[in-house]
């Protein structure tokens, strides 16, 4: 049931003094894009919806089909609470449709609601919450980023040790405002890293609050003169930031992963399911951990997973599965990291899964060792693969397997996969400082 009407939305921007609308989307590297409208256009735009030019937008639409059409989802109305409380500002997310009133192949949303079509087909309601932890720099006396943390403080460290309490509070605050439930906030491991998680919900509703998240949290942190980043390892020898996602599937308002009599209390089902991620897991890093630094937070060490296992009792594992039980059963993969384009992860977190259930794949034995203390051989005796250790070995196997490019569909597969072979091939030929420190000299 939707939570407003057009006519609600009208009369809220009449009574709330709403001057201006952003209709918001996303493009294929997960980047969020707007169109601003005024209070007078959005009768039109919630009728007709907003025409624009989709050809300078990354994998979108090539320059002689270049119009498009934003239809704003009315359940995404949110008003800002840091704008101005005169003439204020809204916003809608959007879907694309091209001119034929068709949803747009290339658009992640639509993406992503195929995926929970084909889940919908087999009965289920895919919930999804996602854990986003990022960090908070300090800024120079011009304003830009550094990589200087604001504080010294650990995991659960409290102020004064921990430097960020006031931002990440206002950032609690303003999400509540916007409708989010916060359920709980804390220092992470590293300096100057910090995790907010808000309340699972259906993965359509969970994409769009981590984009919605990731821009209030930097919206918030520059107020407080700080900046922040959701770049995966900013910094060399401490735990970067990752985006564990936790999924589960319902069936007639129960959790279909939970089975009182089954081994560890889960079903068959949701072993199916824990097989079919397992079996992708490497195919979709790609799309999970999408930027050339991402492969320097899957590392041993430093707590990110780069071993493909499961287990219910470790954290070493890509996937976990949490102690809770009945409704709150769920698998935990902790690969993703918060650079990662929401929509497309979760939809291909979720076919994978699919997957594994309509093929009644098996699932392999659990490690319950930490696996980063095992040896080469002993994980080769366990059946442990290694995930993919940069960005165009993750590219590779991507082809390889094949899901990603039966999510996305081919055109959103060959933008996505032209851009990140254009970032790993500007990469690649970059000359870095380490290079000159160690080279320059001796050769």
């Amino acid at each position: 049931m939707s939570k407003y009407t057009k006519d609600q939305i009208i009369k809220i921007c009449d009574e709330q003094d709403v001057e201006f609308i952003r209709l918001q989307f996303i493009d294929v590297m997960g980047i969020p894009k707007n169109i601003a409208v005024t209070r007078s256009q959005l009768e039109k735009v919630l009728t007709d919806g907003m025409m624009f030019d989709g050809s300078s937008i990354e994998g979108f639409a090539r320059i002689e089909e270049s119009d498009m059409y934003l239809r704003p989802d009315i359940d995404t109305f949110v008003i800002y609470p840091w704008r101005p409380q005169s003439g204020k500002v809204a916003r809608l997310i959007c879907d694309v449709y091209t001119t034929d009133g068709e949803p747009f192949e290339g658009d992640p949303r639509n993406i992503l609601k195929k995926q929970i079509a084909r889940a919908k087909e087999m009965g289920y309601e895919f919930n999804v919450g996602n854990e986003c932890e990022f960090f908070l720099f300090e800024t120079d006396s011009e304003g830009r980023p550094t990589t200087k943390t604001n504080d010294d403080a650990g995991y659960f460290d409290l102020d004064p040790v921990d430097l960020g309490t006031d931002a990440r509070r206002d950032i609690c605050l303003t999400l509540e405002k916007m409708g989010f439930e916060i359920e709980a906030s804390h220092h992470e491991v590293s300096e100057g890293q910090h995790e907010i998680d808000f309340k699972y919900a259906d993965a359509l509703t969970t994409a769009d609050n981590v984009v919605t998240f990731r821009t209030v949290v930097k919206v918030i942190a520059k107020k407080y003169g700080l900046h922040a980043t959701f770049m995966p390892k900013p910094i060399y020898g401490i735990n970067g930031s990752g985006m564990h996602t936790n999924m589960s599937l319902f069936k007639d308002g129960k959790n279909v992963f939970f089975d009182p009599t089954g081994e560890l209390q889960l079903s068959e089902k949701a072993y199916n399911f824990i097989a079919g991620v397992l079996e992708h897991v490497a195919g979709i890093t790609a799309v999970t951990n999408p930027l050339v630094n991402s492969y320097k937070r899957l590392v041993p060490g430093y707590e990110a997973p780069c071993y493909i296992a499961w287990s219910a009792s470790n954290r070493t594992d890509i996937i976990r599965i949490p102690a809770s039980r009945g409704a709150g059963t769920r698998v935990e993969l902790r690969s993703p990291d918060p650079s990662t384009n929401p929509y497309l992860c979760l939809a291909c977190c979720l076919a994978a899964g699919l997957d594994g259930i309509e093929r009644n794949l098996p699932v392999p034995p659990s490690v319950d060792e930490n696996v980063f203390k095992l040896t080469p051989e002993q994980r080769e005796e366990y059946g442990v693969e290694n995930l993919p250790g940069s960005l165009i070995e993750a590219l590779h196997v991507m082809k390889e397997d094949g899901l990603v490019r039966k999510v996305l569909g081919e055109h959103a597969y060959k933008a996505f996969y032209k851009s990140k072979k254009k970032e790993w091939d500007n990469f690649r030929t970059f000359v870095s400082q380490w290079e000159i420190e160690n080279y320059i000299i001796n050769y």
